[in-house]
């Protein structure tokens, strides 16, 4: 199989382009413009692999993507590429706009060009995975509630934003012009690579360093952990056996409030 992963050098991406890599039948090529974010160590144990191709470069360049669609003979589309950090989203929110809505309707366009290209039978193996935040579903109650693929849409900050509008694209390629989508949204991940900015690395980095924990409000807020490792076999699962046009959520059952 031939997979094109975007944002393939960001911390849940490197995973997926890891766990793929141990089978020697993928031919994994990665496209990354390398913000601050994603960086080449991650690739690191996989770079060398036979069938591996990283690719600077930006989703939003339709040319570019078309041809390496082409090229490679892509068989599935995993999209991660995107601006995550809900924060710097509150600061400086026109990135997350390019990225996550333009970058993402670029890369449809582009998939959708290359998918009508192909024969009948590639036609029908033909995956476009566009991978999402549990965050495009709001905050959940102080109780034992849990999203669902049911739960509807209640973007609280400009990134999530920018992922319910990217998911909702998703849809909308699928449903209007019959691009072969399948989405999944997860919950909050840790693990290998993980950029200090997120909660989990941060923490640990300050209790080296003997500085204070930032700890939001009271630290009642409660967040599901899914290990990133975890996450990519799930991602890989959905690619390659999701039901065309079906949501999926992958999430970790660990949930502790930021105090645990």
């Amino acid at each position: 199989m031939s997979v094109l992963v975007t944002g393939g050098a960001g911390f849940i991406g490197s995973a997926v382009c890891r766990h793929m890599a141990q089978n020697p039948d993928n031919t994994i090529v990665v496209l990354d413009k390398l913000t601050y974010a994603g960086g080449l160590a991650a690739l690191d144990p996989v770079r060398q692999t036979p069938r591996f191709v990283f690719v600077r470069g930006d989703i939003g360049d339709e040319a570019l993507v078309g041809k390496l669609l082409v090229h490679h003979q892509i068989d599935h589309i995993m999209h991660l590429a995107a601006e995550t950090h809900v924060d710097r989203s509150i600061d400086a929110p026109s990135a997350f706009m390019v990225t996550n809505v333009m970058g993402t309707y670029s890369l449809l366009q582009a998939a959708l060009a290359y998918w009508r290209s192909l024969s009948s039978g590639d036609r029908d193996g033909f995956r476009f995975h566009h991978v999402s935040t549990d965050e495009v579903f709001g905050d959940l109650p102080f109780d034992d509630s849990r999203f669902t693929e049911t739960t509807p849409y209640a973007p609280s900050s400009p990134y999530s934003a920018s992922k319910a509008a990217s998911d909702h694209l998703a849809r909308a390629w699928h449903r209007t012009y019959g691009l072969p989508v399948v989405l999944s949204n997860c919950s909050n991940n840790y693990g290998p690579y993980h950029f200090p900015e997120k909660l989990v690395p941060l923490m640990i980095l300050n209790a080296l360093d003997e500085r204070q924990l930032p700890v939001y409000g009271a630290g009642a807020n409660v967040r599901d952990w899914l290990y990133v490792e975890d996450h990519a076999r799930a991602l890989v699962m959905v690619s390659q056996s999701g039901t065309v046009g079906e949501s999926y959520d992958i999430g970790g059952e660990a949930e502790c409030s930021n105090l645990d």
